[in-house]
C-alpha cells in the first residue's frame, strides 16, 4: 500500500517499511552519510543525515527513521547544514589525512567528498590522531585505523553479509579501535579476505594492498570520479558458476585491482578471495605463452597450435577407442573465460555424451 508524505516542499510516495533516508534517495534527494550502507540495517551513528521533521523537538536521524503517512520533511535548512558541516569538522580533525587514493577502495573517497562540499579545508577544531596503524602481514589487507572514523561499516558487513565476526570494535570514546578478537591478526581470525571490509569503507582506513602497489605518486581523493588513466570494464568473475559481476581496473592493459559490482545481481557487492585478489596469473611472466608437446624424450617442447591441437585430439580418439567414452573426464580451470568454461561442458557433453566435467574452483 502507497502512503504519501511531503520532502521540500514536494509530496511523495512511499511504502510502509521505508525509512527517510531511503524515501529522499529514490526521489533524488541528497542526504549525506557515512556510517550507511545501503546494504546494511541502519546504524544512526555519523548523524550526518539528519533532517528537520515537522513537530519533532530535534533533528532526527533519516536512517532510522520510519516514514510515515502525512511526514513534513526538510532535508537543507540552514540550520541542518550547519550541524553537519560541524560535525564533519569534528571527523576530519581526528583523522591523520582525508585525501586518499581512490584504489583503496570502492568507497574510499566518500569522507573526502563531503568535505569538499562543505568547504571543510580549514576546520576550526583541532585536535588530536585517533586510531593507530594496525600492522598485519596478511598480503590483501592494509589496516590504516588512523583513518578509522568508527562508522563501523565494516564490522557490520563482515557480520551482517558475510557471516563471519572477523572483526569488532574494542574500548570506548576516543580509545576506540576496530580490532580482531584477541585484537591479533588478520590471518589468525576468522577473515576470509572476501574484502568486504575494504569496499564498504568511506575514509581508506581498510585498503586493498594488491591495488596499492599501482597507486599514483599523488592522491586522487574523489572515488566516484573517473581513475586517472584507469579503466573501469564490468565483467563476470569466471572463477565457478555463481555469476558474480565485478568491475575491472586496468591501467595500461594491465589489471591493478578489481571493484565488485555493488548492483550485481547475483552478489551485490560480495565477492570471495578468488574473486577479489586472484587475479596476479593473468600478467604472471611465468605464464605460458606457447603450446608444448611432450616430445619421444619426454620433455616439453614448445609446438604450434595446429601441432598442439592435433595432438591433443589424436589423444582423445585413443583414449575413446580403447576405453570408451566413460574413461574421458574434463575439468576446467577457475582461470579460464567463461567462455572457455561453457566450450569444456560442451565439448565433454556434447562431443562424448556423458556428464563427466567438473571445475577446479571447487577444489
Amino acid at each position: 500500500m502507497k502512503h504519501e508524505m511531503e520532502i521540500d516542499g514536494v509530496e511523495v510516495t512511499f511504502s510502509e517499511g521505508e525509512t527517510i533516508l531511503e524515501v529522499a534517495q529514490r526521489h533524488q534527494k541528497e542526504i549525506p552519510t557515512l556510517c550507511y550502507d545501503a546494504r546494511l540495517e541502519p546504524f544512526g551513528g555519523c548523524r550526518l543525515c539528519i533532517v528537520d521533521l515537522e513537530g519533532a523537538r530535534t533533528p532526527v536521524a533519516s536512517c532510522t527513521t520510519q516514514a510515515t503517512a502525512g511526514m513534513v520533511v526538510k532535508t537543507a535548512t540552514e540550520t541542518i547544514e550547519a550541524y553537519r558541516k560541524t560535525l564533519l569538522e569534528m571527523v576530519v580533525s581526528e583523522n591523520r589525512e582525508v585525501d586518499v587514493d581512490a584504489l583503496r577502495g570502492y568507497a574510499a573517497g566518500e569522507l573526502a567528498n563531503l568535505r569538499d562540499r562543505y568547504a571543510v579545508h580549514t576546520p576550526g577544531i583541532t585536535g588530536e590522531t585517533s586510531g593507530t596503524i594496525k600492522a598485519d602481514d596478511n598480503p590483501f589487507i592494509l589496516r590504516d585505523y588512523e583513518l578509522c572514523i568508527s562508522c563501523y561499516r565494516c564490522v557490520r558487513v563482515c557480520a551482517e553479509q558475510e557471516g563471519d565476526h572477523a572483526i569488532t570494535v574494542m574500548n570506548r570514546g576516543f580509545d576506540t579501535q576496530i580490532t580482531t578478537e584477541f585484537d591479533g591478526l588478520l590471518k589468525d581470525s576468522a577473515c576470509t579476505f572476501c574484502g568486504q571490509c575494504i569496499h564498504t569503507c568511506p575514509t581508506g582506513a581498510l585498503a586493498d594492498k594488491k591495488a596499492l602497489r599501482h597507486a599514483e605518486d599523488t592522491t586522487q581523493p574523489r572515488v566516484a570520479a573517473p581513475l586517472p588513466d584507469i579503466e573501469k570494464t564490468r565483467t563476470i568473475c569466471p572463477y565457478c558458476g555463481v555469476g558474480c559481476s565485478v568491475d575491472m581496473l586496468t591501467k595500461a592493459g594491465q589489471i591493478v585491482g578489481i571493484h565488485p559490482a555493488m548492483d550485481g545481481p547475483a552478489n551485490q557487492g560480495a565477492l570471495c578471495v578468488k574473486g577479489q585478489f586472484a587475479y596476479d596469473f593473468v600478467h604472471h611472466p611465468d605464464r605460458l605463452k606457447t603450446p608444448l608437446v611432450r616430445g619421444d624424450d619426454g620433455e616439453l617442447c614448445e609446438a604450434t597450435w595446429d601441432d598442439a591441437l592435433d595432438r591433443a585430439a589424436e589423444g582423445f580418439r585413443k583414449a575413446h577407442a580403447t576405453y570408451g567414452r566413460h574413461s574421458i573426464y574434463g575439468i576446467a580451470s577457475g582461470r579460464a573465460p567463461s567462455e572457455a568454461a561453457y566450450l569444456m561442458q560442451k565439448f565433454i557433453r556434447a562431443g562424448f555424451g556423458t556428464n563427466y566435467i567438473d571445475n577446479c574452483s571447487r577444489a
